[in-house]
């Protein structure tokens, strides 16, 4: 069956303006009585912003949803984000604040205020994640957006200490259980700009900064690494101008520029002293989104999903996207051995055939620590969009596929089974749009084998989102 014959993905790209309360859903099959607790997720649900259609998939308008499991039923709610962005929209009638791929139309005078006084984006539409203890929805800017777990209200910004500073940020910072903290990094951008990683304590004291390091050309770059001990920023070769940045009329993003000549560097700090380890540079690569990383002597494995370089972004233009069109929008999940003690040139091996995107781990047990499996979305032969859960095993190099016919599934969020005492033991929950009857739902599979589980139906499509985490019930 080719993309032309199956059900388009395209209406994942449509809107969704409704907002439920929590409403029981009804189930096929059942979910496991031991999975207590809420998956929480963000993403874009609103495109067409008023007079704005906005260009990208990464702009469009965030909403929050949340499944949440007690005694094998399960309940779903959803409700926009209201953060400065939505409701300055909201009152202007068309997108506000400069989003990761579209700018409003500003006057010149604006514009130069904007050099001096930023209004970044507060349109937390990538991920959730806890901070100091409550949770937050994250985007990439500094301006995290806290919010009421139970009944998703929006609650205003996550006052971040000042030493940390910066304006773009990431949605995907490191738990570090033994250290008590997140390890998150902001970029300073300047006639002096610097990336500056950071912590933040669970104990909700004020961020500590960790590391400070000087760059002429900061990169885009969309994750970072962690090992026990390390944290390592992938410095991929999308790199932009500061002052053409600040004093731009274009979109954040294409302001940014492709020069392979600088290649792919990894720059290694200690995550207690905050010193530079080591710097290494391979041949040039792009990607979003880093799986795992570790330490096996004196070399560091750090797994990485790589593009040959940065036209993804150009694929996931709305254009394409409404348009159903066919997208390869999967990367080559890629192992590279950067040498801490020595000048070895740093050793690159794709770890599988198959191509994979939006990968999780079993985090808990394995972040920062050898592990065998991930997870992800892929897209099977034939199809135009993201159409298929994988699991590859890293150290097999087998791997397994979920696949319904007009079905879309979203990153897959592993939950281990409580008592666990094996990697992988648990189930993985994804959200999924059925393209035929233009309604999405919950997917609960089996992590080790793929075998379907049960299924919770919504009342309505979900767009197609990014990130979410599972979180247990207290």
């Amino acid at each position: 069956m080719t993309g032309s014959d199956r059900a388009s993905y395209a209406v994942g790209f449509s809107d969704l303006d409704d907002e439920v309360e929590p409403t029981r859903l009804p189930l096929r099959g059942e979910f496991p009585a031991w999975l207590i607790g809420s998956l929480l997720r963000t993403g874009p649900a609103k495109f067409d912003v008023g007079s704005t259609i906005v260009n990208h998939w990464f702009d469009g308008l965030a909403m929050l949803h949340r499944f949440n499991f007690a005694d094998g039923a399960v309940t779903y709610a959803n409700r926009f984000l209201r953060s400065d962005s939505y409701c300055e929209a909201a009152v202007k009638g068309s997108l506000a604040r400069g989003e990761f791929a579209t700018d409003p139309c500003r006057t010149l005078f604006q514009r130069v205020a904007a050099v001096f006084s930023p209004k970044l984006t507060d349109n937390c539409n990538v991920n959730v994640d806890m901070f100091g203890g409550e949770p937050v929805a994250l985007t990439e800017t500094t301006l995290p957006v806290r919010f009421d777990a139970e009944t998703l209200e929006t609650l205003g910004h996550y006052a971040a200490s000042a030493d940390v500073g910066g304006m773009v940020s990431i949605a995907h910072p490191h738990y570090d259980a033994a250290r008590a903290c997140r390890f998150s990094y902001v970029v300073d951008f300047g006639r002096k700009s610097h990336y500056r990683l950071f912590a933040i304590p669970d104990d909700g004291s004020p961020e500590r900064v960790v590391a400070e390091m000087p760059v002429d050309k900061p990169a885009y770059m969309h994750s970072f690494a962690m090992t026990e001990r390390y944290l390592v920023l992938t410095e991929f070769p999308l790199v932009v101008d500061p002052l053409r940045l600040m004093l731009s009329v274009a979109p954040f993003i294409r302001n940014y520029r492709w020069t392979p000549q600088r290649g792919l560097r990894f720059h290694v700090f200690d995550k207690d002293s905050g010193a530079l380890v080591v710097s290494s540079v391979a041949d040039a690569a792009f990607a979003f989104h880093h799986v795992n990383a570790y330490e096996e002597g004196s070399d560091l494995v750090i797994d990485v999903i790589t593009y040959d370089d940065a036209g993804i972004i150009d694929e996931l233009y709305l254009s394409h996207l409404r348009a159903g069109e066919a997208l390869n929008a999967t990367g080559r999940l890629t192992r590279c051995i950067v040498s801490i003690d020595s000048a070895e040139p740093i050793e690159v091996v794709a770890l599988a055939d198959e191509m994979i995107e939006l990968p999780r781990i079993d985090y808990d047990r394995c972040a920062g620590r050898p592990y065998r499996y991930v997870w992800g979305v892929g897209r099977t032969s034939g199809g135009a969009f993201l159409d298929s859960i994988v699991r590859l095993d890293v150290t097999s190099r087998a791997s397994r596929t979920w696949y319904a016919e007009g079905c879309y599934p979203g990153e897959p969020v592993f939950v281990a089974e409580p008592g666990a005492n094996e990697e992988g033991q648990g189930v993985l929950l994804s959200v999924v749009l059925d393209a035929r009857r233009g309604t999405s739902f919950l997917l609960v599979l089996d992590a080790h084998s793929l075998a379907e589980i049960a299924r919770a139906e919504c009342p309505h499509h979900i767009p197609f989102s990014f990130h979410g985490n599972y979180f247990p019930s207290n």
